[in-house]
C-alpha cells in the first residue's frame, strides 16, 4: 500500500493551514511543516483553476532547491470563484463581511489545486466543488467574523465553521476540497509521483 512506500521518502506540507495538515494527519501521512512568506501575486488573466494551479505550483518550487530528491513536497492552494472573479483571504472585517455577503444565498466554486515536486518530477491537480449557500442574515455573518476569524480562510468561511453547518445547503464535488485539500487527488498523485 501507498502507506508503507511513503515511509521512505520525507513528505513536507508547505502550508500553515491547520486544516491541510488535519487531512494529511487523517490520511495516515507523516510530514513536516514548512512556510514561507510568499507574494500571491497572480497575472489578472488567469482564471477560475488557472489562479490556485500557478500559486501551488509557486509555494512548491521556492521549496524544491531545500531538499534532496527523496523528498516530497506537497503544495496546495484554494481560490473561491464566483462571477468570474476570485475571492480570496479578506484582509480586514469589512471585506470578510462584504464576501459572505455576496455569497449569501448563492451558488459558487470552490477550486483547490495541488502540486508535488520530488527532484524533477513536478505534478499539478486541481478539482472543482459548487457550493450553494442558504440566504444569511447579517447577524448570522457579524456572528461568524466574530466568533471564527475567518481572515485565513478563501472567501472568508470554512465549510467546517459555524458558517459551513448553517450556510451550506447544497455541495457538487468533496468537501474535502472545500475544506482545502482534495485529499482523493492527492492520493493519487503520491502514488504517481514515487512508483
Amino acid at each position: 500500500m501507498i502507506l508503507e512506500e511513503l515511509k521512505k521518502f520525507k513528505v513536507i506540507l508547505a502550508s500553515q493551514s491547520p486544516r491541510r495538515r488535519e487531512l494529511l494527519q487523517l490520511m495516515g501521512i507523516t510530514f513536516e511543516v514548512v512556510s514561507a512568506d510568499l507574494d500571491e501575486r497572480f497575472d489578472p488573466s488567469l482564471k477560475g483553476s488557472e489562479i490556485p494551479e500557478f500559486l501551488s505550483e509557486l509555494k512548491a518550487q521556492h521549496f524544491q532547491h531545500l531538499y534532496d530528491e527523496q523528498t516530497i513536497i506537497i503544495a496546495s492552494d484554494t481560490i473561491v470563484w464566483m462571477n468570474d472573479n476570485a475571492l480570496n483571504k479578506p484582509q480586514d472585517r469589512e471585506e470578510a463581511l462584504q464576501m459572505l455577503q455576496t455569497l449569501s444565498g448563492q451558488t459558487h466554486e470552490v477550486f483547490t489545486a495541488i502540486t508535488l515536486v520530488m527532484g524533477k518530477k513536478k505534478i499539478t491537480r486541481c478539482d472543482c466543488t459548487k457550493v450553494k449557500f442558504q440566504k444569511l442574515t447579517t447577524e448570522e455573518i457579524n456572528y461568524y467574523i466574530d466568533h471564527h476569524a475567518p481572515f485565513d480562510k478563501a472567501g472568508s468561511y470554512g465549510a467546517q465553521d459555524f458558517i459551513g453547518l448553517i450556510g451550506i445547503e447544497h455541495m457538487e464535488g468533496s468537501f474535502y476540497t472545500v475544506m482545502g485539500l482534495p485529499t482523493h487527488l492527492l492520493y493519487n498523485a503520491l502514488k504517481e509521483i514515487i512508483l
